[in-house]
């Protein structure tokens, strides 16, 4: 690893942190709320979209442990949906044990996958269903997942909230490198993920997908 490469993952894994931590921050005093109702424009309630988050970080942290990663195919759990309309999730969390408890396991899925990238050579690659990744691209994968699911949830939950501009603009460039990043890192990144209007932009974006491979 050249000092460059352990620069970038070094920065990838921060980022990550600083979104998991924002995250849990911004979730850990909505415990007392009413988590079964909708998670902002989603049809997924605020518990069902936490536990995908949390599904979805330590989903991540698996494509990466493999001496050898899989390159076609997400390495294999047991998905199951609790509705139709549901998530389909290997990882789930009894509601009977509250929001808190959901939330733990959000920041422990977030530990193991920023473990799993600061550890990982540059040159690993993994698959990805937006196209084989490597270390850095499943950090900033992380990054958005937490952040913008964080803020499905707080909508839902009638709260405003904001995370750190940093990882949003490094996540932004490395996901959607099409897009300018802009002025307001955070709403740029809501607009690019089909969740808010943009002033300079012509309508509300669809989102598709991000751009998973190494970017050059």
């Amino acid at each position: 690893m050249t000092t460059d490469d352990h620069d970038v993952l070094g920065r990838a894994a921060a980022d990550l942190e600083v979104a998991v931590r924002s995250a849990v921050g911004a979730l850990t005093p909505l415990s007392a709320a009413d988590w079964s109702v909708p998670a902002g424009e989603l049809s997924w309630d605020c518990w069902e979209t936490i536990e995908h988050l949390a599904d979805g970080l330590f989903a991540y942290a698996l494509q990466l442990g493999p001496v050898r990663p899989p390159l076609d195919h997400f390495v294999q759990l047991g998905w199951r949906r609790s509705r139709p309309d549901a998530p389909p999730l290997a990882i789930s969390v009894d509601r009977e044990a509250g929001p808190a408890a959901l939330v733990e396991v959000v920041e422990a899925a977030g530990a193991v996958l920023t473990a799993m990238v600061r550890t990982a050579a540059p040159t690993v690659r993994a698959f990805h269903a937006y196209g084989v990744s490597d270390p850095e691209g499943f950090a900033a994968m992380g990054v958005v997942e937490a952040l913008v699911h964080t803020e499905d949830v707080v909508r839902g939950l009638g709260v405003e909230w904001a995370p750190p501009t940093g990882p949003c603009a490094r996540a932004l460039a490395r996901l959607f490198p099409e897009v300018a990043v802009g002025a307001d890192p955070w709403a740029t990144l809501r607009w690019a993920t089909g969740r808010a209007d943009l002033p300079e932009q012509p309508g509300r974006r669809a989102f598709d997908r991000w751009h998973s491979a190494p970017l050059g």
